[in-house]
């Protein structure tokens, strides 16, 4: 051992430190990846990261190959490190202490956290570089990979742990994909951001949340006279009409509008030729979640039904746009002087109308109003009275200070909402 110098033992021992450090930054690199994007850039012809998932494919073998790669490398560095202790200090107890000392200290900070920090900090970036040196590594040391897995293998059913399968380990539940793509809100667009994030909430929701209630249909009825039915028909803004006599409890069908434009001035058009272009009414059970609702309306090839309940009761309207604004946003022509959009005037306030839905609310205003119990404003207002409220009465609502401003028939026309004041400070 005298032959060899201490210069060649203390560079062997830095080159043993690199090789540790570089299996620790393999280690924590490929563990730390994120599979999905590296899925994504194998699919975009990366092969480095096609390398990278084979790997993680086979985890036990991976971390075989690097746990045996380190381990070895940390056990001839421990060794090396006595080996020169001896050779400048000869056999002092005292100095065999302070060289295992010195190699932990030399594996920790060089070979162990400095490259663990920057194989998490980096690791999508050096998962597809390392893995082109771990792939043939692993193919060189198999046998010994394979070898000690067989005893690995072995304790693992002794203590009855189960390896999840590939589709286990790369399987997200909704609810882990939901907070994937809330937590992505910096790197997509702020309107796709929020429409994937109203996708999510579509199968929460029921078609109760997001109808016209009944009260606030528009129908025709035909037995008002004729020349009423043909204003209507002239001056109405919607595409279809539900049809019926006297009320909805006795509908008739559903009138394309559109279709009987041309019509109108003619002599000869009269009732029987209205109703030979009614279209069957498409009826939805209430509690139907939104997002079957509308495959439902694909599979049926409909834009338009009636939520009923138990009893045959129509509950309210729901059209196609209606599920497609749930989650892209209002897109169809409003009605004129009623405003959409929902904002906190300068004094903390908003004037709202007492049809808008509670969820809708809730949403643009970020408020908390209860959404087990009624749906929409009016609603949960006559549910705290248990009456018709009179207007310039003010309550508190889930602690939202709330005027009435005005109320017709049997509802709540319109109210003004305080900005509470855990929400200006």
């Amino acid at each position: 051992m005298n032959e060899i110098p201490i210069s060649a033992l203390l560079a062997t021992l830095v080159v043993l430190l690199a090789l540790s450090a570089f299996f620790s930054i393999s280690e924590t690199a490929m563990m730390a990846s994120n599979r999905f994007r590296l899925r994504h850039l194998a699919q975009s012809g990366n092969h480095g990261a096609q390398k990278a998932i084979d790997l993680l494919d086979k985890t036990d073998k991976m971390l075989g190959v690097i746990l045996l790669g380190n381990n070895l490398i940390n056990s001839a560095a421990a060794t090396l490190v006595s080996v020169i202790a001896i050779e400048l200090f000869g056999e002092e107890k005292w100095a065999l202490g302070a060289g295992t000392l010195a190699v932990t200290f030399a594996i920790l900070v060089f070979a162990e956290i400095t490259p663990k920090i920057i194989g998490a900090t980096h690791a999508d970036r050096l998962a597809t570089i390392l893995a082109h040196i771990l792939t043939p590594l692993l193919r060189l040391f198999y046998p010994a990979v394979w070898f000690i897995n067989l005893f690995a293998s072995a304790l693992l059913r002794l203590l009855r742990v189960k390896r999840p399968s590939q589709d286990e380990v790369a399987q997200l539940s909704p609810e882990e994909l939901r907070s994937l793509v809330l937590e992505s809100s910096n790197v997509i667009p702020q309107k796709h951001h929020a429409i994937l994030s109203s996708l999510f909430d579509l199968n929460r929701i029921t078609v109760e949340d997001v109808m016209t209630p009944r009260s606030s249909i528009e129908t025709l009825d035909l037995d008002q006279p004729w020349e009423e039915v043909l204003s209507q028909l002239s001056t109405s803004h919607h595409s279809r009409l539900p049809v019926c006599r006297e009320s909805l409890d006795q509908l008739v069908g559903i009138l394309p509008v559109r279709r009987l434009l041309s019509s109108l001035g003619d002599q000869d058009f009269d009732e029987s030729a209205l109703l030979q272009q009614l279209q069957p009414a498409y009826y939805i059970p209430s509690g139907t979640a939104v997002f079957s609702q509308l495959a439902f309306f694909q599979e049926n090839r409909q834009r338009i039904g009636f939520v009923v309940d138990e009893y045959g009761e129509i509950l309210g309207l729901l059209t196609l746009e209606d599920i497609i604004e749930e989650f892209v946003g209002d897109f169809t022509t409003s009605l004129p002087g009623l405003s959409h959009e929902l904002s906190w005037s300068a004094e903390g306030d908003a004037i709202i109308e007492g049809s808008r839905q509670l969820r809708e609310i809730n949403r643009m205003l970020e408020l908390e109003f209860p959404l087990d119990g009624p749906k929409t404003l009016n609603g949960l207002i006559l549910e705290y009275f248990q009456d018709i409220p009179e207007a310039g009465i003010s309550i508190k609502l889930a602690g939202v200070p709330v005027e009435i401003l005005q109320t017709q028939d049997r509802s709540v026309v319109t109210a003004r909402i305080f900005k509470p004041e855990t929400a200006r400070t």
